[in-house]
């Protein structure tokens, strides 16, 4: 499988201090609500903490897994994907596990103007795109 990788840039910018928005970006009791908007069922299972694996997984056993490459808590927290999950099995030999592999997700917090700017770069295939950037 030969994937094209195309890159996410948004922001913006919250009311609320970085630490308020760090806690919405990590804690389960806040990101089981957002992840659900990608799919239902959607959870983490890592303690982010740097070379930690991180596996997303939704309700039908399907998922993304990575590690954690970079964790500055409330200023940026990067996730590097290695492979997937399939029917609840960790792959990362299939064509589609190789194609993701090295991708990242990057979350930055900054201060702007007594606001919190909230910034996300997602390197990812392109036939997800859309549908990502949208979300």
């Amino acid at each position: 499988m030969n994937l094209e990788i195309q890159t996410i840039k948004k922001s913006i910018d919250i009311d609320a201090p970085k630490e308020k928005v760090w806690e919405v970006l990590l804690l389960d009791k806040y990101t089981l609500r957002w992840y659900a908007a990608f799919s239902p069922g959607s959870h983490a299972e890592t303690d982010w903490q740097i070379g930690s694996n991180a596996i997303f997984k939704d309700n039908s056993n399907e998922g993304i897994v990575g590690a954690i490459v970079v964790n500055r808590p409330a200023e940026v927290i990067s996730i590097e994907y290695q492979g997937v999950v399939s029917k609840g099995q960790e792959d990362y030999d299939s064509d589609f596990a190789q194609a993701i592999k090295g991708c990242r997700e990057t979350y930055r917090l900054l201060n702007k103007d007594g606001l919190t700017q909230f910034a996300i770069n997602v390197n990812m295939g392109a036939e997800y795109f859309d549908m990502m950037s949208a979300a």
